[in-house]
């Protein structure tokens, strides 16, 4: 009988880690340590739960990296993406979920596999020596005391950053007398759309930054922010139209309230449940004290009266320095036996998190079966992510990417005038080379069924 490998953190990456050893015919033990000990972000003790958004973000395979990387994890058979697509709620060419159906689906999905246990407890410090095959899945939430050991093993100071969380807006508390659906260059009507006018957004931006935020604790006082999720207020200090240009900007919207005027700043909700009952504010994630954010948001027109789900809230995120600690297989070097997946390596995003927590799953299981260990080409989405965090990044300024094209290879190839490819076109091509490299480095790495089967009798 084959060993179990063991998977701590049942968050995205950790739960399609064990879903990907499961479905190779390994064993695997996941531990989650919700209920036993809670974080502050954390609402529920349900695996998979999405804490900041509901977005996986765009779902378009041929001209976005991670609409990229949702196809390739398709392809592999991913848990998340399943659930992802039987859970989808309307976001126009974004692919959002309903959250607690998402977290259902994965904890149903996972509990129903016959090699896959949960177990229901906190690993404290490093784990047991006798686990052979460790994957550590604990996110950037990471439990204080497995986070001191992993220190102490690695010799290194954690890197660390502040993760903001937005609002969520009662629908039926919303004036759409002042609201509107409308998505951008109306292409839908999945967002709902309220409009400031210029005085309105000075008094908005003034307010932001007055506004009383939470008090950092003197140790965090130097913990930097993750540059794409800063918090709404931290953007208005950077400039007075900062989010009239970024999460608030108006282009390619027209308020059916006030026909002929371009608004000077728009502010967007994402359905957020299935029933359409539930709206997140897009950008809106911040570190204003619960009473401050009641009191400014409901400034917004057509939010006067907004009762929220949920305020706004602020993390503190923890991630390895991979390119210098982790292997090209994501084990870590002083330890080989611990493997390390999701935003703990410094990917960032849900998608990107599971992705990582895909192929640490797929290495272990074809190290505990015996089989040589195949990296995904550089040219696709996972590979080019994994490449970044396992070197190709510079270890000395190392911070959490999401997935992009840059990471990727260039492609050469010219018009019919010779001139290099740019744009959305070159982004075609690199899609269309990462699918044809993905299939055929998944039918070199597909290992036989029988032998799968075999091995794991044994």
């Amino acid at each position: 009988m084959v060993s179990p490998v063991h998977v701590i953190g049942g968050g995205l990456a950790g739960a399609e880690a064990a879903w990907q050893l499961g479905e190779a015919g390994v064993p695997a033990v996941l531990h989650e340590m919700r209920p036993v000990r809670m974080t502050d972000a954390h609402r529920t003790e349900g695996l998979a739960e999405l804490v900041c958004s509901n977005s996986f973000r765009s779902d378009e395979a041929e001209t976005n990296a991670v609409g990229l990387l949702h196809a390739e994890m398709r392809r592999l058979g991913s848990v998340v993406m399943r659930a992802a697509d039987a859970h989808r709620v309307p976001a126009g060419t974004a692919l959002a979920v309903d959250r607690d159906g998402f977290s259902r689906a994965i904890e149903a999905t996972l509990r129903a596999h016959p090699l896959i246990e949960i177990r229901r407890e906190e690993i404290t410090g490093l784990p047991d020596p006798a686990w052979d095959s460790v994957i550590v899945a604990t996110g950037p939430l990471t439990s204080p005391a497995l986070a001191e050991a992993i220190r102490a093993i690695t010799g290194e100071t954690a890197l660390a950053f502040f993760d903001a969380i937005a609002p969520i807006v009662h629908k039926d508390s919303i004036d759409f007398t002042k609201a509107w659906f409308q998505s951008r260059y109306d292409k839908g009507s999945d967002y709902i759309n309220c409009a400031l006018n210029h005085t309105q957004y000075e008094e908005f931006v003034d307010a932001l930054l007055a506004g009383e935020k939470v008090s950092f604790k003197e140790w965090e006082t130097s913990t930097p922010y993750f540059e794409g999720c800063l918090p709404i207020e931290v953007m208005a200090e950077r400039g007075r139209e900062t989010l009239a240009f970024g999460p608030m900007k108006p282009v390619g919207l027209s308020n059916p309230h006030a026909p002929g005027r371009r608004p000077h700043a728009v502010v967007q909700l994402r359905q957020d449940n299935a029933l359409g009952t539930l709206y997140n504010m897009v950008g809106f994630q911040t570190k204003l004290t619960y009473g401050e954010q009641k009191r400014i948001f409901t400034k917004i027109p057509g939010l006067e009266n907004a009762e929220f789900a949920r305020l706004g809230g602020l993390h503190r995120n923890t991630f390895l320095n991979s390119p210098k600690l982790l292997d090209a297989t994501l084990r870590l070097k002083a330890e080989p036996r611990l493997r390390f997946a999701g935003q703990i390596t410094g990917c960032e995003g849900y998608v990107e998190s599971a992705g990582i927590g895909l192929l640490a799953g797929r290495f272990a299981a074809a190290e505990r079966l015996g089989h040589a260990i195949s990296r995904p080409p550089a040219t696709t989405s996972l590979g080019a992510l994994l490449e970044h965090i396992t070197g190709g990044a510079d270890a000395e300024t190392f911070q959490p990417m999401n997935v992009n094209f840059g990471l990727f290879p260039p492609v050469e190839a010219k018009d019919a005038k010779g001139r290099p490819i740019r744009g959305t076109d070159r982004k075609r091509l690199l899609s269309r080379r990462a699918l044809a490299d993905l299939d055929a480095w998944l039918h070199r790495a597909r290992p036989h069924p029988e032998r799968a089967s075999k091995d794991a009798a044994e």
